[in-house]
C-alpha cells in the first residue's frame, strides 16, 4: 500500500441515510478532515452515525479559493470530498479540487455510492444503454431552448436536474423543442415524499401543477429511426395549405405525423409561404 496522503471521493445519500456505505463510513471516520459542500447537512450524517471527524466547508462560492488549504492540508493526511448529496463532482462542487489532486500527484479514491442520476435512469422505464447527462438545464430560457435543440436528434436518453420552480417552463420548453416525448419524472427520490410519475410530456405537465421538491428528469431519446426528408415535409405541407389548413393545424399534423418538433416543422412553414410568395 502506498502511505501518500490520498484525496477520497465520497458517495453521499441523496435523501434516506441508511443508503451510506459501510466503505464510506469507515473512510469518513479515519480521514483527518472532511471537505463538505454543506456542512450542516454533513456534520447530521456524521452525527447519526457516531463519526467526530473535522469539517471545513467546500462549496461553489470558496472553491477555487479553498484549493490551496486543502492541498496543504493532504500533505500529511487524507482527506474527503463529499457533496451535499450523491457523487461529488456531479452538478456539485468537487472537479476542480479532484482536477488538483491529480495534478499534483496526490491519490484520488473513488468511494462511489448513491447517484440521483443513476436511480432515477434505473427505474424510469425508458432504455439505459445509452444516455447523456444535460446536467441542470440552463436557467434563462433562451439558453435552456438552445441546448434541447443541440440534442433533438440524440438517440440516448437524456437525463436533466430541475428546480421546482422552473419546472412547468422546462416541460413546456421540452414538448416545444423536442416534441411529445415520453418522461419519467422522478421527485425526492429516496425520501418521505419521493414520487416517480410515468407517461408524456404533456401529462408530467398536467400532473406537477404546483411541483415541491428535487426534480430528475428522464426524458426519451429520439426514437425516429428514419426521419423524414425535408422535402417530404414540406410536400405534406404544401398539400394541407392548399386543402385550407391553417398554419397551427397543419403543423401540429405534421409534427405528429413525423416525430419533429412543431418549431422545426413551423420553420418549414414559413419556408413554404416565402416560397409561394415570390
Amino acid at each position: 500500500m502506498n502511505n501518500m496522503s490520498a484525496l477520497y471521493v465520497v458517495a453521499t445519500p441523496i435523501g434516506n441515510l441508511e443508503d451510506i456505505t459501510l466503505r464510506a463510513l469507515r473512510i469518513l471516520g479515519q480521514v483527518k478532515l472532511v471537505a463538505a459542500e454543506d456542512t450542516r447537512k454533513t456534520r447530521h450524517l456524521l452525527k447519526t452515525y457516531g463519526i467526530s471527524t473535522r469539517l471545513t466547508s467546500y462549496h461553489e462560492h470558496n472553491k477555487l479559493t479553498k484549493l490551496g488549504y486543502l492541498l496543504e492540508q493532504m500533505q500529511d493526511g487524507d482527506v474527503a470530498l463529499v457533496s451535499e448529496a450523491g457523487m461529488p463532482g456531479l452538478s456539485d462542487p468537487g472537479y476542480e479540487l479532484i482536477a488538483a489532486a491529480i495534478q499534483h500527484g496526490i491519490p484520488v479514491i473513488p468511494v462511489p455510492g448513491p447517484s440521483s442520476i443513476i436511480t432515477a435512469l434505473a427505474v424510469s422505464g425508458l432504455p439505459t444503454d445509452r444516455f447523456l447527462y444535460l446536467g441542470f438545464l440552463p436557467r434563462k430560457k433562451g439558453q435552456r431552448r438552445n441546448l434541447l435543440e443541440s440534442q433533438a436528434d440524440q438517440q440516448a436518453t437524456l437525463i436533466a436536474l430541475e428546480a421546482p420552480h422552473r419546472l412547468q417552463q422546462s416541460l413546456g420548453d421540452l414538448i416545444e423543442v423536442l416534441g411529445e416525448r415520453q418522461v419519467a419524472v422522478c421527485r425526492e427520490l429516496t425520501k418521505m415524499y419521493e414520487e416517480i410519475f410515468r407517461g408524456t410530456l404533456s401529462q408530467a405537465r398536467q400532473h406537477f401543477r404546483e411541483p415541491r421538491g428535487e426534480f430528475t428528469l428522464v426524458i426519451e431519446g429520439n426514437r425516429q429511426q428514419r426521419p423524414l426528408a425535408e422535402e417530404d415535409i414540406k410536400a405534406e405541407l404544401k398539400r394541407l395549405r392548399r386543402r385550407g389548413a391553417s398554419g397551427k393545424e397543419a403543423v401540429a399534423q405534421v409534427a405528429t405525423e413525423s416525430g419533429l418538433s412543431k418549431r422545426e416543422v413551423y420553420r418549414l412553414w414559413l419556408r413554404i409561404r416565402a416560397e409561394s410568395s415570390d
